[in-house]
């Protein structure tokens, strides 16, 4: 195991996957790249230096260079396309969810889309209303596609291998506040499989489901709370789509208590969608009320002060937790 930067662990495997196959083509800006407004894109420049043929620089309509992946896909190719910003794929919309998202069905299976979108999500800082979304629970709306949101570097390694080869739509979703977390990552080619979710900490009073940057602020909350005697398990699905919905239970059924903890907001979110799965199937495990922490149900505000007061922060899921443990 070596120890990387998730930005490193994520541009090593895009720089395997142009090398192993040469049907994998990367449709990006090639001045932002694939790490977006990142002081780490020299690296990406290095890859597109390396291969020129297959490194696409498109002008800037995500309608159009959507388009052209997923006919691309359609063709035989592996394009991965470079969306930046999530609140850009409302341009494509029509692109991602009603042509790539039901191509397979609607061909009867003789169509396969292999094209994986790429997104930052999240709150970032100062990024406003217009650049602060994290769609992955409407896209979850959108029966056909895979949504992947890796929490750690290994894991933004792993699943990038797995949507780059896998024969759906993927969209993959990353948080530029992830880029220089360190972790550790296998020396060796280690895809890491599609509705396979992760216990990130193991505790036996309260269960916190959660995605993407909340797992590492989940995990910082337990630490914090173990000093109280509250023992966290904290478990992150690594992909909605699909959902490895077994692993959640089984850990409610070891602690009885859930708190969920998304980005999205409250309403119609991701939090909403795995805690109604939960009433649905374990409400007699629960020993308390489920709780969610996500973003409020307001546009994001630019002022780094109210976006912090909106956030699922690291201490809104510790009330959370502590209200459910009294």
């Amino acid at each position: 195991m070596r120890e990387l930067a998730y930005y490193e662990a994520k541009l090593e495997a895009l720089r395997e996957l142009l090398a192993a196959d040469e049907r994998v083509h990367l449709i990006s800006d090639t001045i932002t790249g694939f790490l977006g407004l990142s002081p780490h894109r020299v690296l990406f420049a290095e890859i597109a230096k390396n291969f020129p043929d297959r490194v696409v620089s498109p002008p800037i309509s995500e309608l159009a260079f959507c388009g052209l992946a997923i006919g691309a896909a359609m063709a035989g190719l592996r394009p991965v396309v470079d969306l930046i910003t999530a609140s850009f794929v409302f341009e494509a919309w029509p692109q991602v969810v009603n042509e790539a998202a039901n191509a397979y069905y609607m061909s009867g299976g003789r169509t396969k889309v292999p094209a994986v979108f790429h997104l930052l999500h999240g709150l970032r800082r100062g990024g406003g209303a217009q650049h602060s979304h994290s769609p992955q629970a409407m896209l979850w709306n959108c029966p056909g596609l895979e949504i992947v949101l890796p929490s750690s570097p290994r894991d933004v390694k792993g699943l990038l291998k797995t949507a780059v080869n896998s024969d759906n739509p993927t969209v993959f979703i990353d948080h530029v506040l992830l880029f220089d977390l360190k972790g550790a990552v296998p020396e060796t080619d280690e895809a890491i499989p599609f509705g396979q979710a992760e216990i990130k900490r193991a505790g036996s009073d309260v269960t916190v489901v959660a995605t993407s940057l909340m797992v590492q602020r989940s995990l910082a909350v337990a630490q914090s709370l173990a000093k109280e005697g509250i023992q966290v398990e904290v478990v992150d699905p690594r992909t909605l789509v699909p959902l490895d919905f077994g692993t959640i239970m089984a850990s409610l059924e070891k602690t009885g208590r859930m708190v969920v903890v998304d980005e999205c907001r409250a309403s119609c979110g991701v939090a909403a969608e795995l805690m109604a799965r939960v009433a649905e199937t374990g409400f007699d495990k629960l020993k308390a009320p489920m709780q969610r922490v996500t973003t409020l149900d307001v546009p994001i505000p630019y002022s780094p002060p109210l976006e912090d007061f909106i956030s699922p922060s690291e201490a809104r899921i510790a009330g959370a937790i502590r209200a459910l443990v009294r």
